[in-house]
């Protein structure tokens, strides 16, 4: 085995992978985005503030679908 060549195709695939996604994003990318935000942020008092007075940027109606709470 040429360990040389091993290196420099190891270098050449972490290159590749470095290279910044020049993909436009789709409506659904847009939208899973979203509903991750509102899962991890879900908890947090602010937003439900936000959520219930419908203060929100996004073209679409905000979803949230609260979990029972733990006492």
């Amino acid at each position: 085995m040429d360990l040389e060549r091993i290196i420099d195709d190891i270098q050449q695939l972490e290159e590749m992978f470095e290279a910044p996604d020049v993909r436009p994003l789709s409506p659904s990318d847009i939208s899973a985005a979203n509903r991750k935000h509102d899962v991890a942020l879900a908890h947090s008092p602010w937003f439900r503030l936000w959520q219930s007075y419908g203060i929100c940027c996004r073209s679409e109606n905000p979803v949230f679908q609260p979990q029972a709470r733990e006492r």
